[in-house]
């Protein structure tokens, strides 16, 4: 990822490092703002346009993902291996569910083209919801 900067012409900083780093092994989806405010401690003179600019050029090199779930800010995502997500309706949590594919199937395609005469599908995205073992056991707690 580093290198990727690098050939794109940001300049690879200490902030930049440590938000790579803190990024590339972070499962969560976080949002620019949430990477922010994880390395602002430690970096306190970081804007979070260094933040958001680095998480964009990753993006458009093909080294992450942008996702919106219910609107809301744009959870980056480090894995680039075709997958779908799991969203828990409670608190939010993101979670990757591995796939073989993104490409549309003939099915598909074939329904697309039904509803929106012209439409071409470039990847198909599924988002599955419901509650997370955790906020599914806080819930039979409180209903004991």
């Amino acid at each position: 990822m580093i290198e990727t900067l690098r050939a794109r012409g940001l300049r690879i900083t200490a902030q930049r490092i440590a938000l790579v780093e803190a990024f590339a092994g972070d499962h969560s989806h976080p949002t620019a703002q949430d990477l922010f405010e994880r390395l602002r401690p430690s970096f306190p003179t970081m804007s979070f346009a260094t933040v958001y600019n680095t998480l964009d050029a990753l993006t458009q090199a093909g080294l992450s993902s942008t996702l919106r779930v219910d609107g809301g800010a744009a959870r980056f995502d480090p894995n680039t291996a075709p997958h779908h997500h799991a969203v828990c309706d409670v608190c939010g949590a993101t979670f990757d569910v591995p796939t073989r594919s993104l490409e549309p199937d003939a099915t598909i395609a074939s329904r697309v083209a039904e509803v929106a005469p012209g439409f071409t599908v470039a990847r198909v995205d599924k988002t599955y919801r419901g509650t997370c073992r955790g906020c599914s056991g806080k819930k039979k707690k409180k209903e004991n």
